[in-house]
């Protein structure tokens, strides 16, 4: 299945009946009153959060949806039939946006959450509501009001308590991988990640979390380079973030240069970003055979002032330390939520 995060849609809710003009003419009332009924009212178009569907791909081959106008009044007071509701499935985490303004309309960020896009238009009152004292034969009514109208932008942000954030071949992919049952396409070389990739991951008698796999950033990514502009939404909602650093590939004179380069496309993307909790993740220590350069590695990102664990995706190594540290933060997360 094709991952599509943005899709912009026209939506129209129905019109409404008009209303109907009639009186009655049965036999012994040759000059009966008016009876025209109403019409009914317009469908309304609705976006329905679900977690059956996790992406956006129905929304690009479509881009007009319609609800049922209402039925037309009739004679002997029958009142039209509403026009059915056109619901929309969208997946949990969407944000609708009006494509003029771009204002936040809506966040369907749990399951079965609703939001009324366009409400259906109200039925025309048909001539026997406009019987007065001194009006006994009213011989019009009024037309149903139109639908409202309206064009919108569809975001799809993935709900995830922890995101993975590093260069293209920081490993990430083989975290992932290792720590949950995703199985995310890993290569040695930048850019295997084209999509995120979500895995649920259990450790030991601590709630289960959802861990986001990111696509690899690199500079300039928050004005457009590369594919991170794409993805730096899905960590937006994140708790926490894990930064992880190919600590086999830096340099010994600056160790901290992949580190200051992902962390200024965070914050230049959003302050949020900046400011979010996270665990710097030292990744293919394994390959770090010199001891003095490994304490050194160590001591360079300690002075980050955030967590700092030493592991080896591929080689399973470290990663407990790495869940209990994760665990401890997202446990601190949620406390400061409440």
């Amino acid at each position: 299945m094709r991952f599509i995060d943005e899709a912009r849609i026209q939506v129209e809710a129905g019109r409404g009946g008009n209303g109907c003009v009639s009186f009655r003419r049965e036999k012994y009332v040759p000059r009966g009153g008016p009876d025209g009924g109403d019409g009914g009212k317009g469908g309304d178009v609705v976006l329905e959060a679900t977690e059956r569907k996790q992406t956006l791909l129905d929304f690009r081959y479509r881009r007009l949806y319609r609800a049922e106008r209402g039925r037309h009044g009739m004679g002997k007071a029958m009142h039209g039939r509403g026009g059915k509701d056109l619901v929309l499935l969208v997946p949990v985490g969407t944000l609708v946006k009006d494509v003029e303004t771009g204002e936040v309309l809506a966040d369907l960020n749990r399951p079965g959450m609703r939001w009324v896009a366009a409400r259906g238009g109200r039925g025309g009152r048909g001539n026997a509501r406009f019987v007065t004292a001194t009006r006994q034969a009213p011989r019009y009514a009024e037309e149903g009001e139109e639908g409202e109208s309206r064009e919108l932008l569809l975001e799809l942000k993935l709900l995830a308590d922890v995101g993975l954030v590093g260069l293209p071949n920081a490993g990430k992919s083989t975290l992932i991988a290792a720590v949950s049952a995703a199985r995310p396409k890993i290569a040695d070389y930048p850019f295997t990640t084209l999509v995120p990739n979500l895995g649920v991951v259990q450790h030991g008698d601590a709630p289960p979390f959802v861990m986001a796999d990111i696509p690899g950033l690199i500079e300039g990514a928050h004005e457009g380079a590369g594919l991170g502009i794409r993805f730096l939404k899905h960590i937006e909602r994140t708790k926490v973030l894990v930064h992880l650093v190919d600590a086999a590939a830096v340099a010994p004179d600056d160790p901290l240069a992949p580190y200051r380069t992902i962390e200024k496309e965070l914050e230049s993307y959003s302050d949020a970003l900046g400011e979010k909790a996270r665990i710097v993740a030292l990744n293919k220590m394994d390959l770090v055979t010199d001891e003095a350069h490994r304490q050194r590695l160590l001591a360079a990102y300690r002075e980050t002032g955030h967590p700092v664990v030493a592991v080896s995706a591929l080689a399973r190594r470290g990663l407990s330390d790495l869940l209990n540290a994760l665990v401890r933060l997202l446990s601190e997360e949620v406390k400061g939520e409440e």
